[in-house]
C-alpha cells in the first residue's frame, strides 16, 4: 500500500485573492491538509498491523482516525481543484449541462447561491457544504456534513470547506462573508465535468 501524498495545487496561493488571501491558502494547503495526509498514513499503517495481529479492538479504535483523516484529505483533494482564479474562469458559468441542470432545480444560479449560502453558514461548528448530484432523484441537491465527513449519499459536485481555518484569518466570525466570496472563484467547469461523469454512471 503506497503513502497518500499532498497534491500539488493548481494555481499559486495568491491567485485566489481577494477571494482567498494567499496567507490562507498557504496555512490551509500546505498545513492543515499535510496533517491529514500524514495522519491517514500513520492510521492505515497502524491499522494493517492491527488486522496483522488480529487484534480487533485496536482496529475499532483506529477506525475513527481514518474516517477523521481520509475525509480530510478527500474532502481538501477536492476542494482545491473545486477553485479557479477568476483570470482562468474562477465564477463563471457557462452555458451547458450544469447551467441547465441548476436553473432546472433552482431557479437560477442566484438562487442556488442564496439557498447554499444559508444552509452552509448554519452549520454548527466546523464541517462542509455541497452542491451535489442524488443518482436517486437525479437531481442536484445542497447537503451539509460534519467535521471532515465526506459526501457519499451523493457526488460531490462543489464542497465549500467552512472550518474556521478556511476563513478566520481574513474574514474573522463572519462565515456568511466568506460564503459570498467564494463565489467568484468556484471553478464551475470542473463541476460540470464531475456532473457530467455522474449522469453518465447513472445511466449505466
Amino acid at each position: 500500500m503506497s503513502d497518500h501524498t499532498l497534491p500539488q495545487l493548481p494555481y499559486a496561493y495568491g491567485a485566489l485573492e481577494p477571494a482567498i488571501s494567499a496567507q490562507i491558502m498557504e496555512i490551509h494547503h500546505s498545513k492543515h491538509h499535510q496533517t491529514y495526509v500524514t495522519n491517514l498514513n500513520a492510521a492505515e499503517k497502524a491499522y494493517a498491523s492491527a488486522a496483522q495481529a488480529n487484534d480487533v479492538r485496536k482496529q475499532i479504535e483506529i477506525q475513527s482516525a481514518i474516517k477523521f483523516n481520509g475525509g480530510g484529505h478527500l474532502n481538501h483533494s477536492l476542494f482545491w481543484k473545486n477553485l479557479a482564479p477568476a483570470k482562468e474562469g474562477g465564477g463563471e458559468l457557462k452555458d451547458g449541462p450544469l447551467k441547465q441542470a441548476i436553473e432546472r432545480d433552482f431557479g437560477s444560479l442566484d438562487k442556488l447561491k442564496e439557498s447554499f449560502n444559508k444552509q452552509t453558514a448554519a452549520v454548527q461548528g466546523s464541517g462542509w457544504g455541497w452542491l451535489g448530484y442524488s443518482a436517486t432523484t437525479q437531481k442536484l441537491e445542497i447537503v451539509t456534513t460534519k467535521d471532515q465527513d465526506p459526501l457519499i449519499t451523493h457526488t460531490p459536485l462543489i464542497g465549500v470547506d467552512v472550518w474556521e481555518h478556511a476563513y478566520y484569518l481574513q474574514y474573522q466570525n463572519l462565515r456568511p462573508k466568506y460564503l459570498e466570496a467564494i463565489w467568484s472563484v468556484i471553478n464551475f467547469s470542473e463541476a460540470e465535468k464531475r456532473l457530467t461523469e455522474a449522469q453518465k454512471k447513472a445511466q449505466l
